[in-house]
């Protein structure tokens, strides 16, 4: 038996936080793990452009596209188990 290595992210949604994270988009409150908006419209763009340009094998750009997009809709910009400031 051939051991192939498996690919990083399983699922579509995990590709596009991967994204996300790499640009910029998204981050991870530090003490709690929950994933926050980074609020920069320039990262969000540039993820979307990836998602066009360089989707996922086997997924259209549209819906690689969509999956980041989705993505961005169910992050909040604060953590829900922080104080507030």
């Amino acid at each position: 038996m051939i051991d192939t290595p498996r690919p990083r992210t399983r699922t579509l949604q995990g590709w596009a936080i991967e994204v996300l994270q790499e640009v910029g988009a998204i981050r991870e409150c530090e003490e709690h793990g929950w994933m926050q908006d980074g609020a920069d419209p320039h990262a969000r763009e540039r993820a979307l452009e990836i998602a066009r340009k360089s989707p996922p094998p086997g997924v259209s750009p549209q819906v690689a596209a969509g999956a980041v997009a989705q993505v961005l809709d169910l992050i909040g910009d604060t953590c829900p188990e922080c104080p507030p400031e």
